[in-house]
């Protein structure tokens, strides 16, 4: 059909003449209700994405020689993509004379495995290219779930915040807020009153056995002397016979 003659045709019928396929020989039309169409297709691409799941890799770089703080700081953005369900890279730069020593860039990222715990899943081990050594991460399928729970607020009957101190198998109440925290009382034990009663006859019984010895030594002493004077009468009895 002639284009204007296709044009009088959709016309008629208050349609629009809409081409559908334009490398087609001949070209391919049809008459349609083009705001409708387009609002069909609108809705058709909004279905797909629903089903389609963007990934997004976010990166973060350390050093081998981070301090604590930038440690902490950077731990938590890689805490926070992941809770948005984003794979993150981290980037560990050597410089200068730090490529040597590579060990230090795989220590760090193995603390950082360590304290992100099941958060996060590795895809990629620690690998070096060049000066830089990468590690891949992803969120774990409770994260992406959302079933992954923070560890401190898990019920596990102990306390992982430290709310609670636990001392000699009792757990202390936490302190209210802005109260400090009462400090232990000093128990002092007192002896008993037999303790005291049998250290202070201690030393009394110890002095009555002190005086009683001497008194046996003497009497010893006298049995001694008797026996003397027994053995000496009978040897003068022969003198006075003679």
């Amino acid at each position: 059909m002639r284009t204007d003659e296709a044009l009088r045709y959709a016309q008629s019928r208050d349609l629009d003449l809409v081409e559908v396929a334009a490398a087609a020989r001949p070209p391919v039309c049809r008459v349609l209700d083009y705001s409708k169409y387009k609002y069909e297709q609108a809705q058709k691409k909004k279905t797909a994405k629903k089903h389609q799941t963007q990934v997004v890799t976010r990166e973060i770089k350390f050093r081998p020689k981070i301090a604590d703080h930038d440690y902490a700081t950077k731990k938590g953005h890689v805490i926070r993509f992941l809770k948005g369900k984003d794979k993150v890279k981290v980037t560990i730069m050597f410089r200068g004379r730090e490529v040597t020593h590579p060990e230090r860039g795989r220590m760090v990222l193995e603390r950082l495995v360590e304290d992100l715990g099941d958060l996060a899943q590795i895809d990629q081990r620690p690998n070096l290219e060049g000066r830089n050594m990468t590690m891949m991460l992803s969120p774990s399928k409770a994260v992406i779930n959302g079933t992954w729970v923070p560890l401190g607020d898990r019920d596990d009957g102990e306390a992982d915040d430290g709310d609670g101190v636990t001392v000699d198998g009792t757990a202390e109440a936490p302190a209210a807020d802005g109260a400090a925290p009462e400090a232990p009382e000093a128990v002092v034990e007192e002896p008993a009153a037999d303790e005291v009663e049998e250290s202070e006859d201690a030393p009394a019984d110890e002095v009555e056995q002190a005086d009683d010895a001497p008194a046996d030594e003497v009497e010893e002493t006298t049995a001694e002397d008797a026996e003397v004077e027994q053995v000496e009468e009978p040897a003068s009895a022969p003198a006075d016979a003679s």
